[in-house]
């Protein structure tokens, strides 16, 4: 597809926002369980409140947000971002967000690729619902391995103190919720690790919204 093209209307048609049963934390699909929770947030503390993942990841949604991380296709971040709007605007107004809070990058792979697709992410879903982002307060002061080549052990060891706020931004979102933006949900470790982080800097309550979200592999198979 032409650079700058969001999306065709073929592969449009494959994006199909996720359906029936979710993890009542998550919102990670359940398929035919019955439970209320996904495996992971039955054994897991969080420290976000609630969050919400658009997209099941499935084969289309891999591609696409593959090439908006490594091949330079930021116009699939802007599309990325109002259909979340869409799709997520009574959660977020529910939650009452004050602020969007992109999961950063390390300083280096940012540099290195040339932007931070989250932020693209953020930027258009807080144009959309006149929500402000801020891609500052937060920051990854430790340059962590990618999460997908890990183990559940090997990543919370991973991101274990890979966030910190900047001196000057802890005011800035003290006592606000947050909605923290990224790309995928797997396990939530890296949300949970920058949650924890922006509690600890004293704001309210966060939350998250991710484009793509797994699903539970204890959970059965929807009905089709």
């Amino acid at each position: 597809m032409p650079r700058g093209q969001k999306i065709c209307t073929r592969c449009r048609d494959k994006l199909i926002p996720v359906r029936g049963s979710r993890c009542c934390l998550c919102s990670k699909p359940l398929g035919t369980s019955d439970e209320e929770y996904c495996s992971d947030c039955r054994r897991i503390k969080h420290h976000f409140k609630r969050g919400i993942g658009i997209f099941p990841y499935t084969s289309v949604i891999q591609t696409s947000l593959y090439q908006l991380k490594y091949g330079q296709r930021q116009e699939y971040g802007l599309f990325y971002g109002e259909i979340a709007a869409l799709y997520a605007k009574k959660e977020i107004q529910q939650w009452k967000i004050q602020l969007l809070v992109p999961v950063p990058l390390h300083r280096k792979r940012q540099e290195k690729r040339g932007y931070n697709q989250a932020e693209i992410l953020a930027e258009a879903l807080g144009k959309c619902l006149g929500i402000p982002v801020d891609a500052q307060s937060l920051y990854r002061k430790k340059n962590t391995k990618p999460q997908k080549e890990l183990d559940p052990s090997e990543r919370r060891n991973n991101m274990k103190d890979a966030f910190s706020i900047r001196r000057k931004s802890a005011q800035r979102i003290s006592g606000k919720n947050l909605l923290l933006v990224d790309d995928i949900y797997t396990t939530g470790t890296t949300l949970d690790a920058a949650a924890q982080c922006l509690k600890k800097a004293g704001a309210g309550e966060v939350f998250f919204l991710t484009i793509a979200i797994g699903s539970d592999p204890q959970a059965g198979t929807p009905d089709r």
